[in-house]
């Protein structure tokens, strides 16, 4: 009687097309819940930011931070995240957003400077027609990125030298730098990432990357939660053959299915043992020689392989603790340790 019971129960409510009316109080708790969700994005947002500020010394006193401001949505979130920051750090820095207008057809080119005249931010537009360039130079199909960056980078550089800016910030993200790491990897036999600092190649600038351990679906989060005004770029971003497109759907694909591999490859890049890999640029593998001392990190070939789970941030209320097998990736905030010189 309890089987046909549970049968004919799961019948009828299933069958019934009449959604159960919200009430005012669960419309209370989903605002509640909402609010709570979106304060957890913006502290977790800033936490991440500001612990990768921090680790790798990105911003210092008296400082010209030169936000480069593309209309996309991790560059909205850098430039307001840095904002932020800039009111809460124990130290004083100026911002300045720069935007490369690259002349692409239908491109809103009022949208900027209303939302950076709207918030009072400093900023620059610097108009140069590297669209043409590249469509002239480049086959139609074929990807444009490689032409396209150097054009921009080579002018950027250019804006921040006459605007005496000391850092250039790039909106790269968590997401962008496992992406280049893979690409390398699959197709340039390759062990290279994006570095979250690092001197431009002409030798004159800092580049800094400060949301080096930002995933992007939080940035699309907070794009909507402060409804930036989003300019899709039409020259490269549409492109959907591009295989940074294809590598990006693989690690969606590993988030979807095997909870904190991203996050545990991520680590690694900051987790490097030279002595067991074989570059022997890296390594005098060839000067080897024993030292009679024992050495518990050296060959241990015939161990079985040990693998501890990552360690894990601190949730909102300042505890460690790792979410469950099944709980929302979300949860899960597993960051690089940053070896400082004096460490071992």
């Amino acid at each position: 009687m309890n089987t046909s019971f549970s049968a004919q129960s799961a019948a009828t409510s299933s069958s019934d097309p009449t959604p159960t009316a919200p009430t005012p109080e669960s419309d209370a708790h989903a605002l509640q819940r909402r609010s709570v969700n979106e304060n957890k994005l913006v502290k977790r947002l800033l936490r991440e930011t500001g612990k990768a500020i921090g680790d790798y010394g990105m911003i210092e006193h008296g400082d010209r931070v030169m936000v480069c401001l593309s209309g996309g949505k991790d560059s909205y979130g850098l430039l307001d995240i840095l904002l932020t920051l800039r009111e809460r750090a124990p130290i004083d820095f100026e911002i300045i957003a720069v935007n490369l207008d690259q002349k692409q057809p239908g491109f809103p080119e009022h949208v900027l400077p209303d939302y950076l005249r709207a918030r009072e931010i400093p900023f620059h537009i610097e108009n140069q027609d590297t669209y043409s360039i590249v469509k002239r130079l480049i086959p139609e199909g074929k990807t444009t990125c490689s032409l396209c960056s150097r054009l921009r980078r080579g002018i950027l550089y250019r804006v921040a030298r006459e605007l005496g800016a000391t850092k250039i910030a790039l909106g790269h993200h968590r997401d962008d730098i496992l992406a280049t790491f893979f690409l390398n990897l699959f197709y340039g036999g390759r062990m290279k990432a994006m570095p979250p600092k690092l001197v431009s190649d002409n030798g004159e600038h800092v580049i800094i990357r400060p949301l080096a351990y930002v995933r992007e679906k939080d940035l699309v989060a907070y794009a909507r939660l402060r409804e930036f005004p989003i300019i899709p770029c039409n020259l490269c971003g549409s492109q959907e053959n591009l295989k940074r497109k294809e590598v990006g759907r693989m690690l969606e694909e590993w988030d979807r299915h095997f909870t904190n591999r991203t996050w545990s490859v991520f680590r690694a890049l900051s987790h490097v043992v030279p002595s067991h890999l074989m570059d022997p640029a890296l390594m005098d593998f060839a000067g080897l020689k024993p030292t009679g001392q024992a050495d518990a990190d050296g060959d241990r070939a015939f161990d079985e392989e040990d693998f501890p789970p990552p360690s894990f941030a601190a949730d909102e209320d300042g505890h460690d603790e790792a979410p469950d097998a099944d709980g929302p990736a979300e949860l899960v905030v597993a960051r690089p340790r940053v070896r400082r010189p004096d460490t071992p």
